[in-house]
């Protein structure tokens, strides 16, 4: 509580203390709202990010191997305690760093595997679509060929030729040679000395019965 006075009251409501107040737990929303504010305080100030290999070469090299480890309790009750204590952490860190070599191997062998094995997976498929696709286009090519060979041919301009005339085309041949073939069998009048003399046509008419005079 604060000094003298009439009536008690906290040092963080005393106008006249200058005790800090207490921050209250920051949740993840405003703690992300404080470093934000703190990166835009200052604009011009370069950012250092460090790189993702710094924290594996910063790491100190492995301590040397202690032949004989104290238990918890050497040298308890002594000026050596902390001579104790500090071999038995070496040998420890130097444990924990091989048996993290370790993990780290046996995490890269086994992302390798699988990596491998992902890529054999994807490159099967690959090939597997690809011979698809090439068995596709290939019967469609001789599908082609095919219906180029035994099909319609086609005009330049896009029309089908068909091998069948039509039949009005020898309906139309035929007119032609019958129109032909009656102007052939119309003979034309001769002309001799200014007079028109007409053929009988008494050989083109059907003959009938001829009757013959008995008194002539």
């Amino acid at each position: 509580m604060s000094g003298e006075g009439p009536e008690s009251i906290p040092t963080s409501a005393d106008s006249r203390s200058h005790r800090p107040t207490k921050k209250r737990a920051l949740t993840p929303v405003s703690a992300q709202a404080a470093s934000v504010d703190a990166l835009f305080a200052h604009p011009d100030r370069e950012i250092h990010i460090p790189s993702a290999g710094s924290a594996v070469s910063r790491r100190l090299a492995p301590p040397e191997i202690v032949s004989n480890v104290q238990g918890s309790s050497a040298g308890a009750g002594s000026g050596e305690f902390h001579v104790y204590k500090a071999a038995r952490r070496r040998e420890y860190e130097r444990l924990k760093e091989m048996d993290e070599e370790v993990k780290r191997e046996k995490d890269q062998a086994q992302f390798e595997k699988v990596k491998s094995e992902r890529d054999r997976k994807d490159e099967e498929k690959t090939r597997k679509n690809r011979e698809k696709r090439e068995k596709m286009k290939a019967r469609k090519a001789n599908k082609g060929k095919g219906g180029a060979n035994n099909g319609p041919s086609q005009k330049p301009d896009g029309a089908i030729a068909s091998k069948v005339q039509p039949r009005q085309d020898n309906k139309a041949d035929d007119d032609d040679n019958n129109v032909n073939d009656s102007k052939k069998d119309i003979k034309t009048p001769e002309v001799s000395n200014g007079q028109t003399s007409v053929a009988s046509e008494t050989s083109a008419a059907p003959q009938g019965i001829i009757f013959h005079d008995e008194d002539d």
